[in-house]
């Protein structure tokens, strides 16, 4: 008998993983996910998330805590009678929750563990110029992405790849790897494998303020930083004491006297920056308080000072 299974999850990224158990008549009795949000056009209408959207259209119950540590919930979660509980991109479980199935509670992670633990690893990993990331599925346990490891894919990185091409494809990488970890379960046939501590990297949390561009910092580097936070929430820097976000570019290499930031464009086709070992060309861009738009479209509209810079 197939075991009965909870699924815990909140954004897309989720959505393949459960699709692909309800696909393969896994009994999916229950999901848990995180409670609506008003947002929208001035925060006026009620939002749910990717995961409920889709566990509402196969009639799967969902619960929506705000509380893990409820006793209230933990009673709803137990009445389920899960044999086992899956985690995509969730949050933090206490214990009482992920160590309540017989076959306890895994967890599929966006990196090959132990490195790039954290709440960023695609990011980072694209950051770091990494040439192969991949997806990771491991048992829970109390500290956050430590867990003796079941499964893993490898995933390759392309020298233009962004963080949303990678998420992308691990997307369904990990709903492949997801369900061949549930059969392994399943069956007994697995051989845990304990992490590498020695080998752990962190992968923490983006904010506003480590975004900024650094145009000192050698060409490629600024092009991997610019790669790992695309499309969200996006490498950012200054003209004119207004905000620019840099959505997508590339790199060539070419020898050059111009100083870092140097703005330079036909006023007509392309744009590119100066930087350490070549030029970094623009392809799209967010101006403060406007849409995203392509270089085409921003010449089209914008006219740039001579000797213009980033900052």
């Amino acid at each position: 008998m197939k075991p009965r299974i909870v699924f815990m999850g909140t954004p897309e990224f989720a959505v393949p993983s459960l699709e692909i158990l309800i696909a393969a008549d896994y009994p999916v009795v229950g999901v848990i996910t995180a409670t609506d949000k008003m947002g929208g056009r001035g925060n006026k209408k009620l939002l749910e998330s990717a995961v409920k959207k889709c566990a509402v259209r196969h009639g799967i119950p969902v619960l929506q805590p705000r509380n893990l540590k409820s006793p209230e919930f933990q009673d709803e979660l137990r009445a389920l009678r899960a044999d086992l509980q899956i985690v995509v991109a969730f949050r933090m479980l206490p214990e009482a929750v992920w160590n309540m199935p017989r076959l306890g509670t895994f967890n599929l992670h966006g990196s090959l563990l132990p490195k790039y633990r954290g709440a960023a690893p695609i990011n980072w990993a694209v950051i770091n110029g990494e040439a192969e990331t991949g997806c990771t599925t491991f048992k829970i346990t109390h500290q956050i992405d430590t867990g003796d490891m079941l499964a893993q894919r490898t995933i390759p990185i392309g020298p233009n790849d962004t963080a949303g091409d990678v998420h992308d494809r691990m997307m369904l990488e990990g709903a492949e790897l997801l369900l061949d970890t549930v059969k392994m379960l399943e069956t007994g046939e697995y051989e845990l494998k304990v992490q590498d501590a020695s080998l752990a990297c962190p992968a923490p949390k983006l904010f506003r303020e480590n975004c900024r561009i650094n145009w000192e910092q050698p060409g490629q580097t600024i092009h991997n930083f610019v790669r790992g936070l695309s499309p969200y929430p996006a490498a950012w820097t200054m003209l004119n004491n207004a905000q620019v976000k840099i959505i997508k570019a590339t790199f060539q290499e070419h020898d050059h006297q111009d100083p870092a930031g140097l703005i330079l464009s036909d006023d007509k086709t392309f744009l590119k920056v100066a930087v350490s070992g070549g030029y970094l060309f623009l392809h799209e861009l967010q101006m403060a308080g406007r849409k995203r738009m392509t270089t085409d479209d921003f010449l089209r509209g914008s006219s740039l000072p001579p000797l213009a810079a980033f900052q």
